[in-house]
């Protein structure tokens, strides 16, 4: 049977999503009747992309350094969002902020259909690299809103929120990018259903941009390609990446980071054999590990957007992050994981 492709997991954030707003409005603060406050990070892929669009498994992350945050006080006048993209009523906004208009309605519908709100909304989380932006943005959007109108969400009514919010950036979301910008560590993706991840020791990694602007449906039909004119390579690779996701899982729970390490390598190899690479990522995954990093590999969609590389512990992080620039990144973070 020919499994079926979802290729959501891998998408980065196809609208352009709110950024920090300059307004001068001052938060909101402390929660107070009719207000709310609410934040979620952004995420990032460990391994198993590509081969999660085909059924296997992946592993997602939050990236603890970069998030959104939502402001919201309920209002008599009309519902209105104001960030750096755009100042206004929520009816007027334009179409690029589809899903963030999405995540305010739902919301409201959900626990108070009659509300009007004012959404401030500040965001750290590039667009358009594969770092959850849009669930993210849509996260602290929901859990504002809802918080501002009497209501604390559980985590499944936060999900299925965000969810209508990705279905309105990506159309047919598979749920990961919704799960793991509210995850409190790493978490196991599969078909839809994720299990948390015991941590040994903890994880410091780095994620930094390329510069490239990720092409996640150029890169879903290259490796389209490969199944169809090389299947006994794409089932290698596809197999393998399979295998080294449940070993990174293994070296993740047991505390191993030099197996973390050598697995991320091996995957970041058997990606460029689906034709999913790219010179830049390549470049900056080299840098990291001339940098003494035990693993670095692209992650997301390919084609560009980002690499992630393992760290030592903090001040190894802080070291490949001024190496991971030098070496021509525009932006990187840091992201760590503690014991648990």
């Amino acid at each position: 049977m020919t499994p079926k492709i979802d290729a959501s997991a891998l998408r980065g954030d196809a609208p352009t999503q709110p950024r920090a707003s300059r307004s001068a409005d001052a938060p909101v603060g402390d929660p107070s009747p009719g207000a709310g406050t609410a934040r979620a990070t952004g995420k990032v892929i460990l391994i198993g992309e590509h081969s999660v669009v085909y059924g296997h498994p992946a592993i997602a992350l939050p990236i603890t350094s970069i998030s959104a945050r939502a402001e919201v006080t309920m209002t008599t006048a009309p519902s209105r969002i104001d960030s750096e993209l755009f100042h206004g009523s929520l009816a007027a906004a334009p179409d690029r902020l589809l899903p963030t208009v999405t995540a305010v309605r739902a919301a409201i519908a959900a626990v108070s259909p009659d509300a009007q709100v004012h959404v401030r909304i500040l965001s750290d989380i590039p667009s358009e690299r594969g770092v959850g932006s849009s669930a993210a943005v849509a996260g602290a959007v929901v859990s504002a809103v809802s918080q501002a109108l009497g209501r604390v969400l559980t985590p499944d009514e936060r999900f299925d929120l965000i969810q209508d919010a990705e279905r309105a950036a990506h159309g047919s979301p598979s749920g990961l990018d919704a799960r793991a910008v509210c995850a409190p560590g790493p978490i196991w993706f599969q078909q839809g259903a994720i299990e948390h991840i015991t941590v040994g020791a903890a994880l410091h990694l780095v994620v930094a941009d390329s510069g490239v602007r990720g092409r996640t449906r150029e890169a879903v039909a290259a490796v389209r390609e490969v199944r169809r004119s090389a299947p006994s390579v794409f089932d290698a690779a596809v197999s393998s990446l399979s295998a080294l996701t449940t070993l990174a899982r293994t070296h993740i729970s047991a505390g191993d980071l030099a197996g973390l390490g050598a697995a991320l390598n091996a995957a970041h190899r058997h990606l460029g054999t689906l034709g999913v690479g790219d010179p830049a990522l390549d470049h900056l995954a080299a840098a990291a590990r001339a940098g003494g990093s035990p693993g670095a590999k692209l992650t997301g969609g390919g084609r560009g957007g980002c690499v992630l590389a393992l760290a030592d512990d903090p001040e190894h992080a802080a070291e490949l992050v001024a190496r991971l620039r030098a070496a021509g990144a525009p932006a990187a973070w840091t992201t760590h994981m503690e014991i648990a």
